[in-house]
């Protein structure tokens, strides 16, 4: 996460009482700096996250991804992103040889709608081609069951890595979120069955986030989602990463405010190494349910270590395209965002966001 950056503290007192030109230097970096909001500005402070994305006209045909387009696409996007010509080099500034990696994707909506598991084959071709242990690679989603429906099964058996369901590994008694809202409780859930004083107050963390992983690639889709405009990062790690969590679906604000809070659960939040939003198909009404009529290929992939600004970018793109298609706007969501800056959790102010694109050439 590229936490913001901070407040400028001003100019350190060098000026001599008797050097008329060192006053004069003094005044005009003073100047540079109050036009550093100015765009294009090389003086420019304002911006305190950055996201690179990258698109291709062949990435997305008919609504079929290109798996090799969406490979180079993949790997030319972390070249830019971490600003290092080699993937070892890239790779090296999220992960190391002894991580153990999972690659967190939405599965439920199945594989047009939900993680294209192109995009999730394309970080695995990338691990791999750099010698990361295969036996290190994780793909993972609430429950192994959907993951396997959606075809994953089929990319860990090509490449010798794993799926898991975090809720089949178990949750953590010693980690978990705890709110004075009563859920009723599932089958899986921690404290199912059970009938003790306080018993539905808690979400406990998977043991897959508190034991085993040591690194979180995030890697969710551009989905509308109706309590959080996006199901995205900071929706999808944090209903992935814990249990009873339907809970705070029965009240918006009760939801804005849990999210971001569980997020920021240490075991959560300090793994995530990178986060990915799978453009390549923007759905903008029908949240789990995939509804092609309402899709937009944008052919495109974006990344960021900063998931507030991700997840606030795919919301203005979701809503521009609900406009065009003459739906009304999700505006209410972005208070979820705004309480995740507040917890540091990245950056929701859009004008404090640096959006890159990454020329296709070559492609």
């Amino acid at each position: 996460m590229e936490r913001p950056l901070k407040p400028y503290s001003g100019i350190s007192s060098i000026i001599c009482p008797n050097s008329g030109a060192v006053i004069i230097m003094f005044w005009l970096c003073l100047i540079m700096i109050m036009n550093a909001t100015e765009p294009g500005n090389p003086f420019q402070f304002s911006h305190s996250s950055r996201v690179v994305a990258i698109s291709h006209p062949s990435a997305v045909e008919r609504f079929s991804p290109n798996e090799e387009v969406v490979y180079e696409m993949f790997n030319r996007l972390l070249l830019s992103y971490s600003k290092k010509k080699k993937l070892s080099e890239a790779w090296a500034q999220y992960v190391d040889g002894t991580d153990i990696v999972g690659i967190k994707v939405l599965s439920d909506p199945g594989s047009v709608s939900g993680t294209r598991p192109v995009v999730v084959e394309a970080i695995v071709r990338s691990l791999i081609s750099i010698g990361f242990p295969k036996d290190q690679i994780i793909i993972w989603d609430r429950r192994k069951g959907v993951l396997v429906a959606t075809g994953y099964d089929l990319i860990a058996k090509r490449h010798g890595v794993t799926i898991a369901g975090s809720s089949e590994y178990g949750y953590d008694p010693e980690k978990f979120y705890e709110a004075p809202l009563i859920g009723n409780l599932v089958f899986g859930d921690h404290e199912f069955g059970k009938d003790e004083n306080g018993v539905g107050r808690k979400s406990f963390v998977s043991k897959l986030l508190s034991h085993q992983l040591t690194r979180i690639i995030h890697v969710h889709p551009m989905l509308n989602h109706y309590l959080g405009g996006v199901n995205g990062q900071i929706v999808g790690l944090a209903t992935g990463g814990v249990d009873n969590s339907l809970r705070f679906t029965l009240d918006s604000d009760r939801y804005h405010q849990a999210i971001p809070e569980i997020c920021a659960i240490p075991e959560l939040y300090d793994k995530l190494a990178l986060n990915v939003v799978d453009a390549l198909i923007c759905q903008y009404q029908g949240e789990e349910r995939g509804f092609l009529q309402y899709s937009t290929m944008l052919k495109e992939l974006r990344m960021s270590r900063d998931p507030v600004a991700l997840d606030v970018l795919s919301i203005m793109e979701i809503n521009r395209q609900r406009r065009r298609a003459g739906l009304e706007e999700n505006t209410s969501a972005m208070q979820l965002y705004q309480n995740a800056s507040l917890l540091e959790l990245g950056e929701s102010d859009v004008s404090r966001i640096r959006f890159e694109k990454v020329e296709d050439e070559g492609l």
